[in-house]
C-alpha cells in the first residue's frame, strides 16, 4: 500500500468531485439549490462515452456532455426561477428524470467496443520535485491539470470581479441588486447552467479518463451527493472545495488499498478476512456526507458556515426583500 499512489490516485478521482463540487458553488452562490448534481453527472458521462465510441474524438464527448448537461440543468432553473417552485423538490425531480435518461440512452454502451479516452500527461521539471510531483504532476489525465487551472480562475472570478460581486449580491440579497439593475433571473440561468455544465464535465471525467471505457447506473457511486455535501463543508468557497474533493477522492482510494490481503509490512489484514468490515469502511464516505448535509440544512448552522443568504429562496423582480 504506497501511500504516493494513493494520493495520486486521489487527485485523479477528485477531480471528479472537484468540478461537480464548483458547479454547484456557482449555482449556489446565484441562489439557486441544485440536487440533481448526480443524474447530470450520469448525462455527462452517457453522452461523452456515446460521442466518443461513435466519432473517435474524445473532446467532442466532453463537449456534447458539457451541453447536455447544461442543457437538462435549465429544466430546474425554469422550474425553480420562473415558476418560483420548491427548489428541493425540483431537484430530486431533475435527478430521478437524468438517471432514468442516462439509462435508458446509455443501454449497451459497455459493449460498444473500444473507446477514444482523453490523454494523460506527465509535466516536465514538475514531476521531479520530491513527493508533490509523483502525486500531482505524474501520469495524470490532462482533466487534472484543467481541474488545477480551474480552482484559482473561479476563486478569483467570485472575489476579485464584478461579475463575482454581482453573482454574490443575487445570492445574498437579490432585491438589493434588482434595485440596482442586475438582471437576477438571467444571471440566475446562467449560473445554473454553468453548474450544470460542470457537472456534465465531471461526468465525462470519469467515462473517458478515471474509469474509461464503461457506463451503468453505477458510474458516479453517488459522487454527485457528495459534491453537494462538500458544498457544505467547503463553506461555498472553491480552494475549499479543491482540498475537500482531493481528500475525499484519496480516502476512497484507501478504501479500496486497505480491502487487500496485505498491508504495510507484510501484515496480515483484518478488513481482507472479514467483508463486513469492508462494507463498512465503502459507507464511511455517504456517512459523512449525510451528516455534513443534515447538519448544513440547520438554519444556524447555515448562517456560520457562510451560505448564501438567499439559497433556496424563490425572488420575484420588483420584490425589495431578500
Amino acid at each position: 500500500m504506497d501511500p504516493i499512489i494513493i494520493l495520486q490516485a486521489g487527485v485523479a478521482t477528485g477531480t471528479v468531485l472537484l468540478f461537480a463540487t464548483v458547479g454547484e458553488i456557482l449555482a449556489e452562490r446565484s441562489g439557486v439549490l441544485n440536487l440533481g448534481v448526480e443524474g447530470m453527472m450520469l448525462i455527462g458521462a452517457m453522452s461523452a462515452i456515446n460521442i466518443a465510441v461513435r466519432t473517435g474524438n474524445p473532446w467532442l464527448g466532453l463537449l456534447v456532455a458539457m451541453v447536455a448537461s447544461g442543457l437538462l440543468s435549465q429544466i430546474h432553473a425554469v422550474i425553480a426561477i420562473q415558476f418560483r417552485a420548491d427548489q428541493v423538490v425540483s431537484g430530486l425531480a431533475l435527478n430521478f428524470a437524468a438517471v432514468g435518461l442516462s439509462l435508458v440512452f446509455g443501454e449497451g454502451l459497455s459493449k460498444a467496443g473500444a473507446v477514444a479516452l482523453l490523454p494523460t500527461y506527465t509535466l516536465p521539471v514538475l514531476y521531479q520535485i520530491p513527493v508533490i510531483g509523483p502525486i500531482f504532476f505524474t501520469k495524470q489525465s490532462v482533466m487534472v491539470y484543467i481541474g488545477y487551472l480551474l480552482i484559482p480562475l473561479v476563486w478569483v472570478y467570485i472575489h476579485r470581479t464584478r461579475p463575482g460581486m454581482h453573482l454574490r449580491a443575487i445570492g445574498e440579497f437579490p432585491g438589493a441588486a434588482d434595485a440596482l439593475g442586475i438582471n437576477v433571473a438571467r444571471l440566475r440561468h446562467l449560473y445554473v447552467f454553468l453548474g450544470g455544465m460542470l457537472a456534465g464535465v465531471a461526468g465525462a471525467t470519469i467515462s473517458l479518463a478515471v474509469a474509461p471505457g464503461w457506463f451503468s447506473e453505477l458510474t458516479t457511486s453517488g459522487q454527485g451527493w457528495i459534491a453537494i455535501g462538500l458544498v457544505i463543508f467547503a463553506q461555498w468557497d472553491p480552494l475549499r472545495a479543491a482540498f475537500g474533493s482531493y481528500a475525499f477522492g484519496a480516502l476512497r482510494r484507501l478504501i479500496l488499498d486497505i480491502q487487500g490481503p496485505t498491508v504495510l509490512l507484510g501484515l496480515r489484514n483484518p478488513f481482507y478476512y472479514n467483508p463486513y468490515w469492508g462494507f463498512f469502511l465503502q459507507m464511511i464516505p455517504y456517512a459523512f456526507t449525510i451528516a455534513v448535509l443534515v447538519l448544513g440544512s440547520r438554519e444556524a448552522v447555515r448562517k456560520r458556515l457562510g451560505a448564501p443568504a438567499a439559497l433556496g429562496l424563490p425572488y420575484a423582480r420588483g420584490e425589495r426583500g431578500l
